[in-house]
């Protein structure tokens, strides 16, 4: 049995695993895990043109509540063998596939660089970033009526205040977060930063320096991947003019709002 991964691309921890995968030529069979059921999002994800791809077909969401104790993506099945949680399936993925050094130097002091932006993202920029799609779409969709404004200016209050202290204290002056290369601190951070990019918030329009490492870390993984990666997350709009099934709203709604307390 091969590597198996329980992914769904809205997930931006799912994103990095993906590309993660994908950009160094990890061999996997993708299992596409649905976190919100067909009704509504519309429609599935495109086929992909080989096993590594995103495709259309049945959920995995059954498959992935076996693999992962804690029934949520991303999950991993390597043989017998089951994960959970991002950063310890990144760093599986690149002990195991001993992939370039860079994704998590063996120089100590860059290793530890890498963890201490993991440990950091938690608590700020994943904190905030998220709640923009909650605000502008998934929770008007789900109750019928949009938030006060006042709220998202908030989330964004703070996701600036995170932003600040990602340029000045650890991008800085270098290309990628721990120096001239792409580390996993990046691409679990740039991915991320896309969710209120698929919102229509372009938090790096008046960012140049945050605009310029965005650009670089397209390039590092490849802008064909990347932008493949983050497809749904940028026409995530769409979903605005679904119509929702009122049980579900009625079920969904409330672990919607609870989210942004």
């Amino acid at each position: 049995m091969g590597l198996e991964l329980y992914l769904d691309l809205l997930s931006q921890p799912c994103r990095s695993i993906y590309i993660f995968a994908r950009s160094n030529n990890i061999p996997f069979e993708f299992k596409h895990v649905e976190l919100f059921k067909d009704s509504v999002l519309g429609k599935k994800p495109a086929a992909g043109s080989g096993a590594e791809q995103p495709r259309a077909g049945p959920s995995n969401s059954e498959g992935a509540g076996k693999v992962s104790l804690l029934k949520k993506v991303p999950a991993l099945k390597d043989g017998d063998f089951t994960l959970a949680e991002c950063t310890a399936i990144l760093l599986y993925l690149s002990r195991k596939y001993n992939t370039p050094d860079h994704w998590y130097p063996s120089d100590i002091q860059k290793r530890a660089r890498v963890d201490e932006y993991l440990s950091w993202h938690h608590a700020n920029i994943r904190a905030n970033a998220p709640k923009t799609m909650w605000i502008k779409v998934l929770i008007p969709l789900f109750t019928g009526q949009p938030l006060p404004s006042e709220k998202l200016q908030e989330v964004m209050e703070g996701l600036s205040t995170s932003l600040k202290q990602f340029e000045e204290r650890f991008l800085q002056d270098k290309a990628f977060i721990i120096g001239s290369e792409i580390s996993l601190a990046d691409l679990v951070a740039i991915v991320e930063l896309m969710q209120p990019v698929g919102v229509g918030c372009d938090i790096f329009e008046d960012r140049p320096r945050l605009r310029e490492w965005r650009r670089r870390v397209e390039d590092a993984v490849g802008k064909e991947l990347f932008f493949q990666a983050h497809e749904m997350i940028l026409n995530i709009k769409e979903l605005s003019n679904i119509q929702i099934d009122p049980q579900l709203k009625e079920q969904l709604a409330p672990v919607l709002m609870k989210m942004l307390k």
